[in-house]
């Protein structure tokens, strides 16, 4: 099962390094890992999605806890999570074929980020499930590079991670 953690850190310089080699000390598996400045400049948020059982969840946070650097954690529940990935996917197209490109990214919500003349590249900030909606829908024409990033999240509604 995959946990999101939503971590709030103190913006210091090494603590990144030190939230995944506690991971690795731990043999915790991180699927995704996102890093990013908040509305205060002096602390970060850290989104972790991370595979394990109830147990392991539990011993991440209690981990996590230990570091000095962490200020906050908050696990976020699927149904209460509010999250996109940005995937770019490079496709190969011959020109009389873009205009099946286009159309597929305008269904699909994505962006037209590049074209040459051997390929169109596409952009698309989703879900999980959208993403890999998006790619199947390419895979016909050949994709040539797929970049995604970690997932980013926030806790739908009004509460909120705050210091």
């Amino acid at each position: 099962m995959k946990h999101t953690l939503s971590v709030l850190v103190e913006n210091n310089a090494g603590v990144l390094s030190r939230i995944s080699g506690l991971f690795a000390r731990r043999g915790f598996n991180i699927h995704s890992l996102a890093v990013g400045v908040t509305e205060n400049e002096a602390i970060s948020r850290i989104t972790i999605v991370a595979q394990g059982d109830d147990y392991t969840l539990e011993q991440i946070a209690k981990q996590l806890n230990k570091l000095v650097d962490v200020i906050k954690i908050r696990s976020v529940k699927e149904e209460e999570l509010l999250s996109r990935e940005l995937m770019l996917i490079k496709v190969g197209c011959a020109p009389d074929k873009r205009h099946e490109l286009v159309a597929i990214a305008e269904i699909s919500g994505a962006k037209v980020s590049d074209v040459s003349a051997q390929s169109v590249t596409l952009e698309l900030s989703a879900n999980a499930q959208r993403l890999a909606a998006f790619e199947a829908l390419l895979n016909p024409y050949g994709i040539r590079e797929i970049a995604r990033t970690g997932v980013i999240a926030l806790q739908k509604g009004a509460n909120s991670l705050n210091t």
